[in-house]
C-alpha cells in the first residue's frame, strides 16, 4: 500500500500530466505560426561566456586583488620562456618570487626531490636550461638555490586549526615548434616562444599564471582562512616523470584534500568538467638495443643488427592485443639507430609508452611490451636493456569533492555549464599524488576548464582562449573559500 508521501507525489504527477495534456490540446488548436511564436517566446536566452565574465564570483566580504588582465599578462610572460622537464629554472624562480613576496614559506627542489627516484632526466638538457635561465636574467644566487632539481613547495599556514589542502601546478613545456601563423594567438599578439623547438602547448603556462594570482588572493584574505595550503610546483609532468620523486619525499603527509586541474583546448570555452573519466594508467619505457658492428659489404655475417631488432620490436609492440578489462593505448614514439649506410647497425634506441584504463590493464601491456622487445633482441642475437622513465595511474574520484567542484565552478566567471563527466583518454602523473592522499584517508579532486576557440573544439589547437584563465582562477578561489574559509 503506498505511503501518504507517495500518494502526494503521485497526485502531483497526475495533475502535472493533466495540465500538460490540456496545454498540448490547446496548442493543437492554435494557428501554426502562433504556436511557433509561443515556443520561441518560452525559450530563455542562453548566457554566453562574455555575458558571465562580469558576474559576482565571491561571497561578500572576500577580497579579490586580481584583475583578468593580470592573469593574461602573467600567462603571456610565462609562455615566452618555455622549459622542458627537469630544466624549469625560470618557472621555479618566477613562482618562488611570487609566493615569497606574498608571504609563503618556500622549499626548493633539492630539499624534497631525491635523485634516486628521478626518472627521464637528461643532464645535457638540464645544463642547457640553466644557461638559458641565466641569459634571461634569473639571478645566479637563485639558480644556486634551485640546484640540479627545479621544483617548488609553497606553503601558507594560517596558524589556526583547519584542513590542509594541496594544489598541484605543472612547470614544464613540450618539445613542440610554435606555429608562426597569424591564426595562432601567441604569434599574432607577440608572445610566442623565444626558444625554437620548445613551447607551452599543454596549458601549463595558464596553470602557473593562476597560481601566481592565487598567492595574492590568499595573502589578501589571510584573516578569513583557517588551516594550511600547499602548492606543489611539479617539474616534468610531461612524460609522467616528476610526481614519483615528489611522492617519495613524504610532503603529502597530513594533506586532507589534494586538487589537480587542467585547461583543455579541445573542450568548449565556458565548460568545466567536475569529474574527468579515463585518466589512464601509463608506463613509459626506453629500450636500448646493442648489437655488433660489421662492414655490410665485406663481412655482413659478422654483424648483429640492432636496427632490425628494434624495428621488429616496434612492429610487435604496436600489435599488442586489446584488453577485455578496459581500453588500451600503445605508441612507439621514437626509434634512432645505426652508424652509416655501409655498417651493420650496432646500436638502436627506442621510446615506447603503453596506457590502460586501469592499473591491471596497463601492467599487462607493459609486461607484454618488455617480453616482445626481449624476443626481438634474441631473434637477432643482440642485447636489449630497458628502463622505466615515467608512470601514472588511473584517477578514482571522490564524489563529495566532485560535487564541491561543481558548486564552485558554477560561481566562476565565464562558466556557462558544468559537465559532470568527460573522457580524457590521456594520462597525468598527478594521479600518483592523489592516490597517495586517498590511501592515507584523504580526498582528491580533478577538474578541467574548457579553452577551445570558437569552432575549434573538434580539432584541438595548441593554444587556448584566455578567458579560461578567469574561470580556472575563480574555481580555485571558491574551492579555497569553501575548504579553508568554511563558506563564511
Amino acid at each position: 500500500m503506498p505511503s501518504a508521501r507517495n500518494q502526494t507525489i503521485q497526485t502531483a504527477a497526475l495533475q502535472a500530466g493533466a495540465q500538460g495534456r490540456t496545454r498540448s490540446r490547446r496548442a493543437q488548436t492554435l494557428p501554426r505560426e502562433a504556436s511557433r511564436s509561443e515556443s520561441k517566446a518560452e525559450e530563455a536566452p542562453k548566457a554566453s561566456v562574455s555575458d558571465l565574465m562580469d558576474r559576482p564570483h565571491l561571497l561578500p566580504g572576500w577580497i579579490d586583488p586580481v584583475e583578468p588582465a593580470d592573469l593574461v599578462a602573467a600567462r603571456r610572460d610565462i609562455h615566452r620562456t618555455p622549459e622542458p622537464g627537469w630544466s624549469e629554472f625560470i618557472a621555479t624562480a618566477r613562482l618562488a618570487e611570487a609566493f615569497r613576496s606574498a608571504g609563503f614559506s618556500i622549499t626548493y627542489g633539492p630539499q624534497f626531490i631525491s635523485p634516486q627516484f628521478v626518472r627521464g632526466r637528461d643532464p645535457e638538457e638540464v645544463e642547457k636550461g640553466r644557461r638559458f635561465a641565466l641569459e634571461v636574467g634569473v639571478p645566479p644566487e637563485e639558480i644556486r638555490r634551485i640546484g640540479d632539481y627545479p621544483g617548488l613547495l609553497a606553503a601558507w599556514d594560517t596558524g589556526r586549526p583547519g584542513r590542509t589542502i594541496a594544489i598541484r601546478i605543472e612547470l614544464d613545456a613540450l618539445a613542440v615548434e610554435e606555429p608562426e601563423s597569424p591564426a595562432h594567438l601567441p604569434f599574432r599578439e607577440g608572445f610566442a616562444s623565444v626558444r625554437h623547438g620548445v613551447m607551452h602547448a599543454c596549458g601549463h603556462d595558464g596553470h602557473q599564471a593562476a597560481a601566481i594570482a592565487l598567492a595574492r588572493f590568499i595573502a589578501a584574505n589571510a584573516d578569513r582562512l583557517a588551516g594550511k595550503i600547499i602548492f606543489i610546483c611539479q617539474p616534468a609532468e610531461e612524460g609522467s616523470r616528476g610526481a614519483y620523486p615528489i611522492l617519495q619525499s613524504g610532503v603529502l603527509h597530513g594533506v586532507d584534500t589534494i586538487f589537480c586541474a587542467h585547461i583543455a583546448p579541445e573542450l568548449e570555452v565556458g565548460e568545466v568538467v567536475a569529474e574527468p573519466t579515463k585518466l589512464l594508467s601509463t608506463t613509459k619505457i626506453d629500450f636500448e638495443f646493442t648489437g655488433r658492428a660489421a662492414h655490410a659489404g665485406a663481412h655482413p655475417q659478422a654483424g648483429r643488427n640492432a636496427l632490425l631488432a628494434a624495428a621488429n620490436a616496434a612492429i610487435n609492440i604496436m600489435a599488442l592485443p586489446r584488453h577485455e578489462d578496459g581500453m588500451t593505448r600503445v605508441n612507439v614514439g621514437q626509434l634512432h639507430a645505426g652508424e652509416g649506410r655501409n655498417i651493420v647497425p650496432s646500436h638502436a634506441w627506442m621510446e615506447v609508452e603503453v596506457r590502460g584504463e586501469n592499473a591491471a590493464v596497463n601492467r599487462d601491456l607493459a609486461a607484454d611490451a618488455l617480453l616482445r622487445a626481449q624476443g626481438a633482441a634474441m631473434g637477432y642475437g643482440v642485447e636489449c636493456r630497458q628502463k622505466i622513465v615515467g608512470e601514472a595511474i588511473d584517477f578514482v574520484p571522490d564524489p563529495a569533492i566532485s560535487q564541491l567542484i561543481t558548486v564552485c565552478a558554477r560561481r566562476a566567471r565565464g562558466c556557462v555549464k558544468v559537465v559532470p563527466y568527460w573522457p580524457v583518454n590521456s594520462s597525468d602523473d598527478g594521479t600518483l599524488l592523489m592516490r597517495s592522499v586517498q590511501d592515507a584517508g584523504g580526498k582528491a579532486g580533478y577538474f578541467i576548464v574548457g579553452g577551445a576557440f570558437a569552432g575549434n573544439a573538434v580539432k584541438p589547437a595548441v593554444d587556448f582562449d584566455e578567458r579560461a584563465l578567469v574561470t580556472l582562477y575563480d574555481t580555485w578561489t571558491n574551492l579555497i573559500v569553501a575548504l579553508l574559509g568554511n563558506w563564511r
